[in-house]
């Protein structure tokens, strides 16, 4: 980390040595119990992720189309369980 002064860089390293803490809580450092990936490993399919769901509201905000339902539901089910995690994107 002595090499950069980049902060992005910098909060990548650090991801990666101390874990993303918990999205839900207060812990800082330590393993977040993702099913879907490793904040730290798997950035950049997650940023593929990201791009492809941004194409998919612009097109489709309401997903209202038949190939989009499914994704609306589930959002539907974690809204009313309190997952916001959108919010931190």
């Amino acid at each position: 980390m002595v090499r950069t002064t980049d902060g992005f860089e910098i909060a990548e390293a650090d991801l990666r040595l101390r874990g993303p803490g918990n999205i839900e809580g207060t812990q800082q450092s330590g393993l977040l119990n993702l099913h879907i990936a490793d904040l730290g490993r798997d950035g950049e399919i997650l940023r593929n992720a990201r791009e492809i769901a941004m194409r998919i509201l612009e097109k489709d905000p309401e997903l209202q189309h038949p190939l989009n339902v499914m994704m609306r539901e589930q959002l539907e089910k974690d809204t009313k369980r309190g997952r916001h995690w959108g919010r931190i994107s």
